[in-house]
């Protein structure tokens, strides 16, 4: 399977992250997979937002986890998208923060990669039932920067892909290729930025030992078409970016 483009909370160099007319504007694009970030309200709905509180991108610093689903979408998710020159040409325009289900059901065919960022209260289990009643488990994988919430999301049967968190990517770098056999974790995919915490994950050694583990590897957060090309040379799975259009080339040119 040729490598997959992704994009990170949409467009998001184009239009203001995780709204709507982000997602749109990626589909247009032609996109691969939506990445995404999830929190969940008081009152139990899922939301896509990368931050927990909605003071950089609606300007009203309060926790998403404390405010109903109601509060949270009278926010202006615009507020926070500024452009090159420093104003903020979104700003009062009816952006608001969408639902998880929203997003699923407008793009029935699309795969979603969704962070779930809030550990607690949990949403894991309303995250899966969601998923579930909307009959989008095995087109979504689930990730997380926590290794307690991925443990959580496979101890209860999620059937759909995961991601491995990043306790166990270093799990993953300590085991030898002679137990391939014996994955350490029951993920699917390995999804990192090149380089963190002084280990570089873009090197044809990683990727080799991951795809011998049976999993894909995919790269964040990456805007450069030259950085792309590196990556994908050296047998990159997947490659998620803020700026589609200007990545979506490169697939063209590469794949067709």
């Amino acid at each position: 399977m040729r490598p997959l483009l992704y994009s990170h909370r949409g467009a998001s160099i184009e239009q203001p992250e995780n709204t709507m007319p982000s997602f749109r504007r990626a589909a247009e694009i032609g996109v691969d997979v939506f990445e995404t970030d999830a929190h969940m309200t008081s009152d139990g709905h899922i939301v896509v937002s990368h931050d927990a509180d909605g003071g950089r991108m609606c300007g009203v610093p309060r926790e998403i986890r404390r405010c109903t689903l109601a509060e949270v979408q009278r926010w202006d998710a615009g507020h926070g998208f500024v452009d090159a020159g420093g104003a903020r040409p979104f700003a009062g325009k009816g952006y608001r923060i969408p639902t998880l289900a929203e997003l699923a059901e407008e793009f029935p065919d699309t795969p979603l990669n969704i962070d779930l960022k809030q550990p607690e209260p949990s949403m894991v289990q309303p995250a899966i039932d969601l998923l579930r009643r909307l009959g989008a488990e095995e087109r979504v994988t689930l990730a997380s920067f926590h290794a307690r919430t991925m443990r959580a999301v496979r101890k209860r049967g999620y059937r759909g892909p995961t991601a491995f968190a990043l306790p166990e990517v270093l799990t993953l770098l300590a085991v030898p290729l002679a137990l391939r056999r014996f994955k350490p974790v029951r993920g699917t995919a390995v999804q990192v930025p090149p380089r963190s915490s002084g280990v570089n994950f873009a090197s044809r050694w990683f990727i080799r030992k991951c795809h011998m583990l049976g999993l894909r590897v995919d790269y964040w957060t990456i805007n450069d078409a030259t950085e792309a090309e590196r990556l994908l040379d050296l047998g990159a799975d997947g490659i998620m970016t803020d700026d589609p259009a200007a990545l979506a080339p490169v697939f063209a040119r590469r794949y067709g």
